[in-house]
């Protein structure tokens, strides 16, 4: 075998290496924001679990506020239909406008709500709202956390996407466009959990 062929052969050999290791971290690098976006799930969930539970114990003291209790409730579901879609493609960036955007009207229903509680001293003595209060303070706390972890893993996952040789072989390997961060409208307000105070 003669020089030039060792040659030619460690130069194929080297740009198949490539080719390989290139579609290994494309493949990591997203199965890593996938991961991220259902830790954001799992708290998404528990909070829209948490949120009719404590509906449920504020009704029975807030009979004339029935508007604000549905209003929660039906931002509650959008919320649910919003993760549901997300979850089935994380990172789309339709999909995370589209949950960001039901996030936000809860966000501004629970904010409503809250308001209203501060109304009723005997509310914001019950022992079971304050449980249920003290547990969306906590969901929340992981929400921002799985939120900050999932926007971490997208934004690694866009700059290696980007980055050369990478962004000439992603298309190839069917990793064609930017997976989307999650970004809520109040981020200052998400990074910090909200004052549920009764």
């Amino acid at each position: 075998m003669s020089v030039s062929s060792i040659i030619t052969l460690a130069i194929i050999a080297g740009v198949i290496f490539l080719l390989i290791s290139v579609f290994n971290r494309l493949v990591a690098l997203r199965n890593r924001y996938q991961n991220a976006f259902a830790q954001i799930e799992v708290q998404l969930k528990r909070r829209y679990d948490l949120i009719p539970n404590l509906v449920e114990t504020a009704k029975a003291y807030l009979k004339h506020e029935r508007e604000t209790l549905e209003a929660v409730i039906a931002a509650r579901n959008a919320a649910v239909a919003g993760l549901k879609a997300a979850s089935e493609q994380p990172g789309d960036a339709g999909r995370m406008a589209q949950l960001a955007a039901a996030e936000n009207a809860l966000g501004g229903a629970m904010g409503r709500l809250n308001v209203t509680l501060e109304a009723y001293p005997d509310l914001k003595a019950s022992q079971n709202l304050q449980q249920v209060s003290e547990e969306l303070s906590s969901t929340e706390n992981k929400v921002a956390f799985a939120r900050q972890a999932y926007n971490d893993a997208v934004m690694e996952y866009n700059t290696y996407r980007q980055s050369f040789p990478a962004n000439f072989l992603a298309t190839t390997y069917g990793h064609s466009k930017d997976a989307s961060l999650l970004e809520f409208e109040d981020s200052k307000e998400i990074q910090s959990a909200p004052k549920v105070a009764f």
